[in-house]
């Protein structure tokens, strides 16, 4: 097991998604995480095995303790990946897992975390259609699980897991990619001082003083540092406010949403998952017959490939979803 923290620099967090081996195994690949356990949250009765956890009568969730460095890996962040591998909708159920123990929540230890969970479950709720069931609660107990359900994966590497881990081989946010993804920001130095200010200090470029606001032609929009694919020319519209604007990435797990407060505004930011870069905003006025969302996006953080170019560039495989 990890060895334990300094928690003057750590903050903490309780997270339930199902089976807590894969959520622990999970978790500890992420950059940022300090230390994890796995147990018992939020019962009613002192002490409990995980025997009669599994009888349905001690109310309590299998969840993993968490514990993060906020200066490596932002509470956003975290509920954002933890909202990546379970099932927000689903009660009291995970994977072929069912019963209250396998419900989902998030219970917290600190209360001005509830205003940044209640932010991010605002930005979760937008991607689906039915209502999100994940409870969020102070923290009213914790009981450590088992020796032997502690790193269990990590033991036992052909266990049983309701979360497919491979998703996290290409997730720049990983212990194992990162310092991948560092070097990739040594591109920074390539890029001018108007795509620096976009993508690495949150800047705002001109309305219709942009490169690709009246771009009409056929293609896709790509990280401006990385090269991943993240808007296509098919989901891009005429918004009137001088950005491009889209109604919808290529893939929603190519980006990331963040609470953005500032200039006494409240706005959900848009980033580019793997390299981070700031991209713009998204906003509930976009366009009702195809989601009702608006992507605005600075064409300083993106690079546009025409389609008569993209087998040349190594992007033939999204041509059919152009065309």
């Amino acid at each position: 097991m990890d060895n334990p923290i300094n928690e003057t620099s750590c903050s903490e967090i309780y997270l339930a998604g199902g089976c807590f081996w894969g959520l622990q195994a999970y978790i500890d690949k992420l950059y940022g995480i300090t230390y994890t356990t796995v147990g018992y949250a939020n019962g009613n009765t002192a002490n409990p095995t995980y025997e009669q956890v599994c009888s349905n009568t001690t109310g309590y969730a299998e969840t993993v303790q968490v514990k993060y460095n906020p200066s490596l890996i932002s509470l956003n962040n975290l509920l954002s990946h933890f909202f990546k591998v379970i099932d927000p909708t689903s009660f009291e159920r995970q994977g072929n897992d069912s019963g209250n123990q396998y419900r989902s929540g998030i219970y917290y230890t600190v209360s001005i975390d509830r205003q940044i969970i209640d932010r991010q479950i605002t930005i979760e709720q937008q991607k689906y259609q039915k209502p999100l069931v994940t409870e969020v609660l102070p923290l009213k107990c914790y009981y450590p699980a088992e020796k032997y359900h502690q790193k269990y994966l990590e033991k036992h590497p052909g266990g049983y897991c309701h979360i497919d881990l491979t998703i996290l081989n290409q997730d720049p946010m990983t212990k194992q990619n990162h310092n991948e993804h560092a070097a990739n920001l040594s591109l920074d130095s390539a890029l001018t001082t108007e795509q620096y200010c976009v993508t690495r200090q949150c800047g705002t470029e001109p309305p219709f003083l942009n490169k690709y606001w009246n771009n009409h032609a056929k293609g896709i929009y790509v990280d401006i540092v990385t090269g991943e694919p993240l808007f296509s020319s098919n989901d891009k519209f005429d918004s009137g406010t001088g950005w491009p604007s889209f109604t919808k990435p290529i893939s929603k797990a190519a980006v990331e949403t963040r609470h953005d407060s500032s200039h006494s505004m409240e706005r959900i930011e848009v980033h580019s998952r793997h390299s981070e870069n700031h991209l713009g905003h998204v906003f509930p006025d976009g366009p009702r017959e195809s989601g009702g969302l608006r992507y605005c996006i600075n064409s300083a953080a993106l690079r546009f490939i025409p389609l008569e170019k993209m087998t040349e560039e190594g992007y033939g495989a999204l041509i059919s979803a152009i065309i």
